[in-house]
């Protein structure tokens, strides 16, 4: 719910000011009408007149018709009130009688609005932009066909719209139509402003969301500017302010974190997770990113360096087009059906064949088939499977830039590993007896471990404490058989011989390895670790 409400939040605010303080309007001819259907999504019209739209209607598989609707019908499709907003200026709703006589004029027309116009937002930016062109010259059908057609740059989007009608109509306001009598009616809930700021706060920066979150952004900038200018009580503009500045915030700590966020895209750390500690995410971000150490370390701790390929000479089929086995639509015309040429014979019907030749909507032979040729094929077997288990050193001479090496070592397998499905359980230790413990797993997320990689005893270095710990998670917790043990410090690990030798045992039993990472110093092989790798 957070997330969902986080990625929607400017719409219930937008929603109680415009219908709580602002004023409501009647369209007029001409006026661009629209109403938000989900989310992001809105349906958009031309009022032609007596509340009446022109608009498109989906009535069939990929089938459209030019529809006169009213408001009721208009907003059947809506989950947020039904609220119809029309173009308006600072004097009241605005329009033009050229762009509700284009709106009309296409009323009745099916299938073209499938093939040419892609979506209402198209049909209604066209209607506005005849607002200029109200006397064309004489021209065939087939040019007029082809003018429908977008332009390389024209997006099919509500801003192009809303863009389109202040340019030709001078629309730079959107007021609610009072279609329902809203004023004889409840008044709706403030909504928790707070919630929604802290749930703005505490949303997964993925690349999507932070697309939404600066989405919405633009958008409550826009708002302010076309409020300016209105009376509207001083608290409410308060609150508006402070829900901008919250998501200009968030944008900024994306924008200052954002090596960090791409090299870990799994993490799913939020606004207040980045906020609450000192990371230095752009140092993170660089060893992540550019030390090969932890990149190579962090491709053996996935499933695709514990796997083994074979390769073998096989015949491998390959998609040819030998034979006729259907028809399809397209646009290739050496293939083209002798039912469809039969349209370039009659004048009117020769725009239509065009116009489907464009959308590659012809009906054509379709050509299938298959040969057989030899090549080389690859089998995957896998090997071995497991969560890690990081044995993490926070004494004092781990300080600096040893423990920045460490914590972008884990969080960089803890993306890996989430996307794997396996678990990272990770103790911190320090001198005798000092130890932590993290296990990250469905309850537990990257931001849990980033705050927990931020503990640390600064003392002494005892490693026998923490491996004898990881062997015993091993071995008595089934999920972490065949586990990878990383036992992370600044110096070698050093163990006695008795204990070297039952580690050795321990491993063989289990079934697992033991990765020595060393943040700082040289490299110095022992009996104990299956690999010794140096940041």
């Amino acid at each position: 719910m957070t997330t969902l409400l986080g990625k929607i939040a400017f719409k219930p605010l937008k929603y109680f000011i415009d219908s709580t303080f602002r004023e409501k309007v009647i369209p007029v001819p001409g006026s661009v009408v629209y109403c938000d259907l989900w989310l992001a999504a809105q349906h958009s019209g031309i009022h032609v007149e007596g509340g009446k739209i022109s608009n498109i209607v989906v009535d069939g598989m990929a089938e459209s018709s030019v529809c006169l609707s009213d408001a009721g019908d208009f907003t059947t499709k809506s989950t947020w009130g039904r609220k119809i907003y029309v173009s308006c200026n600072s004097d009241g709703p605005v329009g033009h009688g050229a762009v509700a006589e284009r709106a009309a004029s296409h009323l009745g027309e099916r299938a073209f609005y499938g093939l040419v116009v892609k979506n209402c937002h198209q049909f209604s930016t066209k209607c506005v932009n005849h607002v200029q062109r109200t006397r064309q010259e004489n021209s065939s059908l087939l040019d007029r066909a082809l003018s429908m057609l977008p332009d390389e740059t024209w997006e099919p989007t509500m801003a192009t719209l809303k863009e389109t009608a202040r340019k030709k109509l001078g629309a730079t306001k959107w007021l609610l139509w009072d279609w329902q009598n809203d004023d004889a009616s409840e008044k709706p809930e403030e909504p928790d402003w707070d919630a929604i700021n802290q749930q703005s706060r505490r949303l997964p920066l993925t690349p999507e969301n932070i697309a939404h979150l600066r989405q919405q952004l633009a958008e409550a900038q826009a708002y302010e500017a076309e409020i300016d200018d209105e009376n509207l009580p001083a608290p409410i503009r308060q609150r508006l302010r402070v829900y901008r500045k919250t998501l200009n915030d968030i944008s900024d700590l994306c924008e200052q974190a954002k090596e960090f966020l791409a090299a870990c895209p799994s993490a799913g750390l939020s606004y207040d997770d980045l906020k609450t500690g000192k990371e230095d995410f752009a140092a993170l971000a660089r060893q992540i990113a550019q030390n090969p150490q932890i990149r190579e370390l962090v491709r053996k701790m996935g499933r695709q360096h514990v796997s083994e390929d074979f390769k073998r000479q096989t015949r491998i089929p390959q998609a040819s087009q030998s034979e006729v086995h259907g028809t399809h639509r397209s646009n290739d015309l050496m293939r083209l059906l002798p039912s469809e040429l039969v349209n370039l014979e009659d004048d009117t019907l020769e725009t239509l064949f065009y116009a489907r030749l464009l959308e590659h909507n012809l009906l054509t032979y379709q050509l299938s088939g298959s040969t057989l040729t030899t090549g080389e094929t690859t089998e995957t077997r896998s090997k071995r499977t497991g969560p890690v288990v990081a044995c993490l050193d926070t004494s004092a001479s781990m300080r600096g830039e040893p423990l920045l090496k460490a914590k972008a070592l884990l969080l960089a397998v803890a993306g890996i590993l989430k996307q794997e499905d396996r678990s990272l359980h990770v103790i911190l230790f320090g001198a005798s007896g000092q130890l932590r413990t993290f296990a990250m797993d469905a309850r537990n997320d990257a931001a849990g471990l980033l705050a927990f990689l931020r503990q640390g005893f600064n003392g002494g270095t005892d490693f026998e404490t923490p491996l004898q710990h990881a062997l015993h998670l091993v071995e008595t917790n089934p999920g972490y058989l065949k586990a990878d043990v990383l036992m992370v410090s600044d110096g070698d690990c050093s163990l006695s011989e008795d204990f070297t030798a039952k580690l050795c045992a321990a491993k063989a039993r289990l079934n697992c390895r033991v990765y020595s990472v060393l943040c700082a110093g040289k490299r110095v092989q022992d009996r104990f670790s299956d690999e010794v790798v140096v940041l």
